[in-house]
Parts: C-alpha cells; sequence; structure tokens
C-alpha cells in the first residue's frame, strides 16, 4: 500500500496558493477539529465559485461531488494550474486512487508553469505509488522549486524509509520539522523508524497526539512500513490503533482488512472489509480483497499436522497428489537444514486464476510474478495459471517456503536482499535444472556495471532504476548466496541469518561474519561472477548472429548446418533456454535427419541445464523410451510434473505404465491417480490401470475398490474382470 501523504496547512498554502477561507478549513483538519473543519467545509459549498465548492466537497469527503465541482471550475479556468493540482490531488485520495488522471493533471500544470511545485510534488505522489525512482526525483525538483515545501520533504523521509536507508530518513524527517514543527507525517517517518528498528515508536507517536489526537494516520504510516519490512502482526496491531484514534479512517480498515487476509484470518479480513466497502471505501484493492475471499468457497482445504493445502475445486483432485507431498518435503528439508521448526502448520494457497494471486500481492515490492510469503501463509500461482514452459510450480514452492524458514528464524528482521538470494539458491539446491538462468537482460546488466553493492541491493527490490532490475536483483542475490557458500560454506550463511536477526545491518553482517569490508567483498564477488559470466558475455554478440544462423539453416532445410552452428551457439551460451534456442533447433535438425541418437544428446542437455518446455522434455522422454532407456523416459517425465503436470491424462497414463514396467508400483500408483483425477473419457481403463499398480504393491482392497468402478462404468470390461477374479481366487 502507498499512503499518500496528508496535506499539512501550512504547506498547502505555499504550494498551491490556496484561498484563506479553505486554509482555515484544512488547518481544522489538520488539528483533530473535526467539527470546525466540517462546518468550515460545508460553508464553502454555497460559495458562488465551483473551485471553492469543490475543495468544499474534497474536504467533506464527497469525492464524485468534488470531481464534478472541479470539471466545472477547469472549463471556467482552463489554464490555472493550481485549480489542476488540487484536481489531481483529489484523484489521488485512497478512495479514487486514479494515478494516471492525476499525474496527466500534473502534467498540465506543469506545462504552464514548468516549475510549479505542487505539480511537481503530485508528480512524485504519483510516481511513489508504483515503487517508481522517479518519485524521488520529483519530490526534490519540487523542494528546488519550493524550498519550504514540508510535504515534500515529507515524501523524501517516507521513500528513504521503503529503500531501508534508516540514516537518510531521519535526515530528511529532521528537515521536515525544522521546516514546520507540526510536520506530523515526518514525526510518524521517524516513529517507523524506531518500530523497525526494534524501539519504541511511542515519543514520536505522542508528540504527534498533542498535535492532533485523531491523526490515525501517524499508526498507519508505522504500520505501513512494518508490513513492508514483512513485520505484519506488527503492522495489524498498528493498523488496529489507528482505528481506535479515528474509525472514520477507511484506509487503515482496508489495509487492517487486506493484512489480516494475507495473514490466513479470513473470517476477519472479510469484516473488516465489508465495513470498509459499506462505509463508501469501494477502491480496487477493498474491492478485489472481498471478491478474493468470497471465491474461497470454490477452493477444497486439506489439512496435516504440518500443513494446510488450498487449492480451487476444479483441479484439487489432480494437484494435491503432486503439491502436498512435497509442501511437505519442503518443510522437512528446511526443518533440519534451517534449525528451525515452525510454530503452526504452513498455509499454501494455489490460485488458477493469476488476477486471484495478484490481489494477494498488490501493494508489494519486489516480488516474484508467481509466489509470495506472509510469515506461515504462501501464496502461488497454479501452473494451470501460467503458460505452459514459463513456471515451475515445485522451484516456486521451494523458494516461498525457504522465506517461510528464514523470516521464522529471524523474527521477519532480515533485508529483503539476503532471503530472496537464500531463496533464490535453494531453487536449485535440490536439482541444479530447477533455478532460473542467466538470462540476456542479467548479462547486459552485469557487462553495463549495473549490479549494486552488496549493502545497497535492497534498492534493486524495492525502487528499481532500470527496467527488468528487479529481476537482476533476484539473480544478484541468489549468487551472491552461491558466492559464500562456495567461498566460506553454508554455515556462514546461517551465522549471518542469525545475525540479522538480531538486528544487525548488511554492511555489519558482511564485515563481522565473513570477516571482510563490504567493498571488499564486492569485489570478490564481481571477479567470481565473472568466471561465469565473462565468457559468455565476450561472445554475446557473436553468439546472436551464429544462433540466427542456426535458425535460418534450419529454415532451409540445411540440417547439417543448423546442427554445426546450434552446437557452436550452445558452447557459447549454454544457458539459454528461451525463445529460439540452440539447443532445440539441433534436436529438430537431427530428427529431421533420422539421427535420433544426436537428438537425444542435445534434448538431454537441454533438460539438464533447465530447459522448461513441456513438449520438447515429452519428446525427449518418448525418444529415450523408444530407446529402450525406460529410467531416463520417467525421470524427463517427472521434469514435466514439476513444471505443468495439468491437462495431460495421456503423461500420466505413459508414465504409469513406464513405472509398472520398472516395477516402481508407489510412481504408478500416483500417476493413475493423477490420470484418474483428469477425467479421462475413459474411466473405466484408468481405474484398470489403477487397480493394477496397488495391486503390485500388495494392496489388494484397493485394488478391488478400482476394479468394481471400472466395472461400474463398463461391466464388460475382460481386463478387469479377470484381475477381480485373480484377487478373489488370492483370498481364498
Amino acid at each position: 500500500m502507498k499512503l499518500p501523504v496528508l496535506v499539512g496547512a501550512m504547506a498547502l498554502v505555499a504550494h498551491a496558493a490556496l484561498p484563506p477561507r479553505v486554509t482555515e478549513c484544512r488547518t481544522h483538519e489538520y488539528h483533530g477539529k473535526q467539527a470546525e473543519a466540517r462546518a468550515c467545509f460545508t460553508r464553502l459549498l454555497s460559495a458562488p465559485d465551483p473551485y471553492l465548492r469543490a475543495e468544499g466537497q474534497y474536504g467533506l469527503g464527497n469525492y464524485a461531488a468534488a470531481n464534478n465541482e472541479f470539471k466545472a471550475a477547469e472549463q471556467r479556468n482552463p489554464k490555472d494550474a493550481n485549480l489542476k493540482v488540487r484536481w489531481g490531488r483529489l484523484l489521488i485520495e485512497p478512495f479514487n486512487k486514479n494515478y494516471s488522471d492525476a499525474a496527466s493533471l500534473f502534467q498540465e500544470a506543469l506545462e504552464i508553469d514548468k516549475k510549479h511545485s505542487g505539480a511537481l510534488f503530485g508528480m512524485a505522489l504519483a510516481a511513489s505509488n508504483g515503487f517508481d525512482s522517479k518519485a524521488t526525483e520529483f519530490a526534490r525538483q519540487a523542494l528546488e522549486a519550493e524550498p519550504g515545501l514540508v510535504e515534500a520533504q515529507e515524501l523524501l523521509a517516507q521513500l528513504a524509509l521503503e529503500d531501508v536507508n534508516f540514516a537518510k530518513a531521519i535526515e530528511e524527517a529532521n528537515k521536515a520539522l525544522k521546516m514546520s514543527p507540526e510536520a506530523l507525517d515526518a514525526m510518524a517517518a521517524l516513529a517507523a523508524v524506531e518500530a523497525v528498528e526494534d524501539r519504541n515508536p511511542d515519543v514520536w507517536l505522542k508528540k504527534i497526539a498533542a498535535i492532533n489526537p485523531r491523526y490515525g494516520r501517524g499508526h498507519a504510516i508505522v504500520a505501513h512500513h512494518l508490513v513492508l519490512n514483512r513485520r505484519y502482526d506488527e503492522g495489524i496491531a498498528l493498523y488496529r490503533k489507528a482505528l481506535e484514534l479515528d474509525p472514520s479512517y477507511l484506509e487503515a480498515r482496508s489495509q487492517l482488512g487486506i493484512n489480516l487476509m494475507r495473514m490466513g484470518k479470513e473470517a476477519e479480513a472479510k469484516q473488516q472489509l465489508e465495513q470498509a466497502f459499506a462505509a463508501g471505501f469501494k477502491e480496487s484493492s477493498t474491492t478485489n480483497s472481498l471478491r478474493l475471499i468470497d471465491s474461497y468457497k470454490n477452493f477444497a482445504t486439506y489439512k496435516t499436522p504440518l500443513s494446510v493445502l488450498k487449492l480451487h475445486k476444479r483441479e484439487a483432485e489432480l494437484l494435491r497428489i503432486y503439491f502436498e507431498p512435497e509442501l511437505l518435503k519442503c518443510i522437512s528439508t528446511y526443518e533440519k537444514k534451517y534449525k528451525v521448526k515452525l510454530p503452526v502448520p504452513v498455509q499454501l494457497e494455489v490460485y488458477p486464476d493469476h488476477e486471484d494471486f495478484a490481489v494477494r500481492t498488490m501493494g508489494m515490492p519486489g516480488l516474484g510474478a508467481s509466489g509470495v510469503t506472509f510469515g506461515t501463509v504462501v501464496a502461488m500461482d497454479s501452473p494451470s495459471g501460467r503458460k505452459p514452459g514459463t513456471f515451475h510450480w515445485a522451484a516456486t514452492l521451494w523458494h516461498e517456503m525457504s522465506h517461510v524458514f528464514v523470516l521464522t528464524a529471524t523474527r521477519h528482521r532480515v533485508p529483503r536482499w539476503f532471503t530472496e538470494g537464500v531463496a533464490v539458491q535453494e531453487e536449485s539446491a535440490i536439482y541444479p535444472d530447477w533455478g532460473d538462468r542467466m538470462t540476456p537482460e542479467i548479462l547486459m546488466a552485469i557487462k553495463e556495471k549495473k549490479l549494486l553493492p552488496v549493502a545497497e541491493l535492497d534498492r534493486g527490490f524495492i525502487r528499481p532504476s532500470y527496467p527488468n532490475q528487479v529481476i537482476v536483483s533476484y539473480f544478484q542475490g541468489g549468487r551472491v548466496i552461491d558466492f559464500i557458500k562456495a567461498r566460506w560454506g553454508f554455515d556462514k550463511v546461517l551465522a549471518m541469518m542469525n545475525a540479522f536477526a538480531k538486528g544487525t545491518d548488511t554492511p555489519e553482517v558482511v564485515q563481522t561474519v565473513l570477516g571482510v569490508a563490504p567493498a571488499e567483498f564486492d569485489k570478490q564477488f564481481l571477479a567470481y561472477l565473472e568466471k561465469e559470466a565473462g565468457p559468455v558475455i565476450a561472445k554475446f554478440d557473436e553468439w546472436r548472429k551464429v544462433l540466427r544462423a542456426a535458425a535460418a539453416a534450419l529454415k532451409e532445410k540445411k540440417h547439417d548446418e543448423a546442427i554445426a552452428e546450434g552446437e557452436k551457439a550452445i558452447a557459447m551460451y549454454r544457458d539459454y533456454v528461451e525463445g529460439a534456442n540452440g539447443y532445440e533447433i539441433v534436436g529438430e535438425a537431427a530428427l529431421a535427419k533420422g539421427d535420433k541418437a544426436k537428438a537425444i544428446d542435445v534434448y538431454q542437455r537441454y533438460a539438464a541445464v533447465g530447459g522448461r518446455k513441456p513438449d520438447t522434455l515429452k519428446k525427449l522422454a518418448l525418444l529415450q523410451e523408444q530407446a529402450g532407456d525406460k529410467r531416463a523416459a520417467a525421470a524427463t517425465l517427472e521434469k514435466v510434473n514439476f513444471i505443468y503436470p495439468i491437462k495431460d491424462d495421456v503423461m500420466h497414463k505413459r508414465l504409469g505404465e513406464i513405472y509398472l514396467g520398472l516395477a516402481n508400483s508407489p510412481g504408478a500408483i500416483r500417476e493413475f491417480r493423477a490420470w484418474l483425477a483428469e477425467k479421462p473419457n475413459d474411466r473405466a481403463d484408468a481405474n484398470y490401470h489403477l487397480a493394477r499398480a496397488y495391486h503390485a504393491a500388495r494392496q489388494s482392497d484397493k485394488a478391488e475398490e478400482h476394479l468394481l468402478e471400472a466395472l461400474e462404468v463398463a461391466p464388460g470390461f475382460r481386463p478387469a474382470q479377470k484381475l477381480l477374479l485373480e484377487l478373489n481366487a488370492q483370498k481364498k
């Protein structure tokens, strides 16, 4: 969530040249004198000037009416920059959150007056909503245009807080207090620093109360920053306090509901969100969250002593077969690895609709697009919500579950780069092909020296300064942990985790745990990374030409040339498995020549390096099976199960039959169950095969159960009749 800066009276006078009558109303409001403010705003409604009426409606919270009055006022004065700024500020209010239209109005004001401080500050507010790095730039420009603009100075403190730069936040907040001793949001920023740093924020909250005893926003600002630092329980407590001070503060009520939902407390979340909605707070985060909660009736819940798994009913029967064992495996593995016992069962929610998942993650910076962790609650996309081959659900699960344990172990006191880096490293800790590859975007960031120092790496997740910086930061975080493991051992990673739990910052942790200064660490890390990336970067331009030549040769059916050029491309950049890649070009050319051995070889290399296209992997499995290597075929199809196990009953049947042939009855049972869960047309055959697997596992009762189901669907199905007779004979 982004909290728009509440406007202080003195700041308003300075930046927007407000009429004295409006300044009087805002001054009452700023000091918590609600009756006086309301009476003052009400008097404005009878003014002949639509602009004054707009300010009256704005102050009373009648935003639709205010919007209409601003529209009428602009028609009368289309070149009034102040009016455009005030209208834009209305659109940014939590009830509206129309940042694009607001930014257009601010831009129009700047076309009239390019140094209009209010318009520049408005642009800063609009940019800050999306954690855009331009927010700081606009705020500083506003201060250059008007050095006494308190609210711009307060925003800089908030932005520094979001960047986890507490020293800078304190500096900026103190500057605001020098401008005005009543800068409430500056005090709230200082309170947030105290809270996030595990000190008591009450000294600042009491100073706020002395100026405005109803200023719940002060507590909400602190709550906001605690939530950004993944300290959800503490944030929830402060949102509650904000509502005690001001029960009409509907944005705080909405945020309380959203964060309760994040922590798996859906009943109270719904209650709070419905209260906000009923009171007129119908902006998107509230309405979308209520819609999402209503959709939970379509989910099935499966519980074990260690886990709560929520799956959409239309795919629950199938996905449970894969997700629940993997979830329990994660818990068991990480308990040993991190030496942590979770206090409560983990709740995993899997969303087939990516938009529902997006609602779960809104307002959070630097998040991956496929999973998010809130304490011991994990939400993630279902494979069905993503294009096949673009999403590895098992790697995502292991990534998010790493967060659960690291956050628990550190009491949520850990920098984002470290927990993300550990999680990225965990993706490939069990199976090296699971982790994400070094993409061209990452290579270019390394080449252009865009990687951040370790002490500043959090900024790459929170406020990216160039496209793809978040992706680059995930990669860098993972490689930093890889480097620490390789250079010092995993015990040092655990030692760093324990140091962060005590509130130690990154520079001190690097110095004390690893025994090197952060600058020296950066130097050694870049040298480590250069060994991996340097040769690829050096040949990158040549690689692109070779890859294009390979693709062209394949298109022209020059198969030998396609193979030769494709192999060159692979040798230059083996990590590249996206789009048109060398592996698939060589494989297709080899098959066109009838060289199945070559195709198997190159497709196996594709799979080993992390290629994820299900169709390509299935092609490899078929070739392996035809070559008589059923174990390799089974291993390849298992890779597909971890990527896209849905909408393919043929694959599950095929893998089940392979496992039966390999005397792997548990694997056969799982795959035939999956085949049956896919609702195949021939349910009799699916039940019969599942019965065969249970029979091989010597589970006669279950075998008989599925034979009877097969015969219920197809009474004359002779293979089922025969096996049932065998079972009955064995009972005698």
